[in-house]
C-alpha cells in the first residue's frame, strides 16, 4: 500500500500541472479579457460578452497593440499600458541607467509585454508557493473570497450527503432483499426516472410547488437565513436555518443519491450470497438478525468509505444551478462570475486549490477503502 500511496502523490502535481496548462491554453483562445471588462464598464456597456476579435492572445494582452481592443475609442493609450501593467499582461521596462521609481509616467520607461509562457509558470510558481493573488475586479485576495463563500457550498454538500445516505441506505437494503422482486423493479424505474431529471428542472420544480409559486408557499425560495436572523434566539436561528436549506437541498440530492442506492444494493446482495451467511441462517439466526447482525457490517465498509468523494462530489458538481436558482452566495456562483467576467486570478486560483483537494481526497478515498476492506489491494491491481 505503501508503493501505491507514493505513486499517487508523484502523480498529484503533474495532474494538476496538467489541468492548469490546459485551462490557462485554452484561456488564450477565449474572446474577451479583463481589460476588455474593464473597458466596457467605463463606456457603460453592460454586455460584457459581445464578440470581442483580439489579437493571438486573445484577451490577454499578448502582442497586443491599442487598437486590439474593440471598443477602445476614448481610452487613452498610457491607462490601457496602465492596466496590462496592473493585471500582469505586461511590465515596466526603463532605459539602462534609470535610477529613478519605475513609472510609465516617465518618459524613459515604456510597458513591455510579458509572454503567456512567462506568465504561465510565473502563476505556477506562486500556486506552489499557495500565493492566488487578488481578485481583478473585488479587490480582496482569491483566499480571501473562497473562504468568505465556502460556509455555503460546505452547507449544500453536507446536507445532501447526509441525505443521500439517509435515502440510498435503506432503498438498497430493501432492494437487495426483494432482488427481482415487483418493488425492486419499479423502485428502479424510478430512479432511473429521477436521475433523467435536469437538476435545473427538478429546482425549479421545487420552487414552484413549494416556494410561493402556483401552489404552496412553505418554503422560502432564496437565501440562506431571513432577514431578521441576527435578531433571532439560537434556537431560532437554527430552525431558521435548516427551514431554508430543505429545498436546496433536496434539489442537489436527486441526482446523488441514484449511484449510492445501487451501490448499496450491490454491495448486499453480494455478501447475502457468501458462505458466512447461508451458515448463520443454518444455525437458526433470523433473517433480521443475519442481515443487520451480519451482513450489515461487511456490506455497508465499501459504502461509508466512499463518504469523502461523494461529499467532494456533491460539493462541486451541482452548486452553480442550485446557487443561482435559489440566490445563495457560494462557491459554484462565485466561480460563474469569475469566468463571465474573465477574473483570471480567481479563476485559476480557485481551480487550482479545488483540483489539488479533488486529487488528495481521491487518495484519502482509496485509503480509506482498504481500511474498511483488507480484500482491496490497489498495489495488485496496478501490477
Amino acid at each position: 500500500m505503501g508503493a501505491y500511496i507514493l505513486r499517487r502523490l508523484m502523480l498529484v502535481l503533474p495532474t494538476l500541472f496538467g489541468i492548469m496548462l490546459i485551462n490557462f491554453a485554452l484561456t488564450q483562445f477565449v474572446p474577451g479579457g479583463p481589460i476588455e471588462q474593464i473597458i466596457a464598464r467605463v463606456q457603460g456597456e453592460a454586455d460584457s460578452t459581445r464578440n470581442i476579435t483580439g489579437g493571438a492572445d486573445a484577451g490577454q494582452g499578448q502582442g497586443m497593440e491599442d487598437s486590439t481592443y474593440q471598443g477602445a475609442r476614448g481610452i487613452s493609450p498610457d491607462l490601457l499600458a496602465q492596466l496590462e501593467v496592473q493585471m500582469g499582461f505586461a511590465r515596466i521596462a526603463c532605459e539602462d541607467g534609470f535610477t529613478g521609481t519605475p513609472d510609465l509616467k516617465d518618459p524613459a520607461c515604456t510597458s513591455e509585454k510579458i509572454s503567456a509562457t512567462e506568465r504561465f509558470f510565473t502563476m505556477m510558481g506562486n500556486y506552489l508557493r499557495f500565493d492566488f493573488g487578488t481578485s481583478f475586479f473585488k479587490n480582496k485576495s482569491v483566499v480571501e473570497l473562497v473562504i468568505d463563500k465556502l460556509p455555503v457550498s460546505i452547507s449544500l454538500g453536507l446536507w445532501s450527503t447526509l441525505l443521500a445516505y439517509l435515502i440510498s441506505i435503506p432503498l438498497g437494503i430493501r432492494k437487495a432483499v426483494k432482488d427481482g422482486t415487483a418493488f425492486d423493479t419499479w423502485t428502479s424505474a424510478a430512479i432511473i426516472v429521477a436521475y433523467a431529471i435536469p437538476t435545473l428542472v427538478f429546482a425549479v420544480l421545487l420552487m414552484v410547488l413549494f416556494a410561493g409559486g402556483s401552489f404552496l408557499s412553505i418554503f422560502p425560495a432564496r437565501g440562506l437565513t431571513s432577514d431578521d436572523w441576527h435578531t433571532l434566539s439560537l434556537t431560532g436561528k437554527a430552525v431558521d436555518y435548516l427551514w431554508h436549506i430543505v429545498l436546496p437541498t433536496v434539489a442537489i440530492t436527486l441526482s446523488s443519491f441514484v449511484t449510492l442506492t445501487l451501490l448499496t444494493k450491490n454491495s448486499f446482495l453480494d455478501e447475502i450470497n457468501k458462505q458466512y451467511v447461508m451458515t448463520a441462517r443454518a444455525k437458526g439466526l433470523t433473517e433480521r438478525r443475519v442481515l443487520y447482525g451480519h451482513v450489515f457490517r461487511n456490506a455497508m465498509l465499501i459504502v461509508i468509505a466512499g463518504f469523502p468523494g461523494l461529499f467532494l462530489s456533491v460539493l462541486f458538481s451541482g452548486s452553480l444551478i442550485i446557487e443561482t436558482v435559489f440566490s445563495l452566495d457560494g462557491l459554484g456562483l462565485l466561480g460563474y462570475q469569475a469566468a463571465v467576467e474573465r477574473d483570471y486570478p480567481l479563476v485559476f486560483g480557485s481551480l487550482y486549490a479545488f483540483g489539488l483537494i479533488s486529487l488528495v481526497i481521491g487518495i484519502v478515498s482509496d485509503i480509506t477503502y482498504t481500511l474498511v476492506d483488507p480484500r482491496i489491494d490497489f498495489e495488485k491491481r496496478a501490477g
